[in-house]
């Protein structure tokens, strides 16, 4: 299914938000996760289903010095 993942479209075979984490990567990452404008907490990813042309914005911590 096409969706919208930080602006750009994607292809992706996903049915909830907690498919989009792991196709990404981010499993177990502290990510947080706005879906069409509303932030969703990592208790509701897996409940959370995705729709065509959903707009998912991903925004993920990266430590460093």
């Amino acid at each position: 299914m096409e969706l919208v993942i930080n602006g750009k479209k994607q292809e992706l075979d996903a049915e909830t938000i907690q498919d989009v984490i792991n196709h990404f990567g981010l499993t177990g990452k502290p990510v947080v996760v706005e879906a069409d404008g509303a932030v969703l907490t990592a208790a509701q990813w897996a409940s959370a289903n995705v729709r065509p042309h959903m707009q998912i914005e991903l925004v993920h911590f990266v430590g460093g010095g």
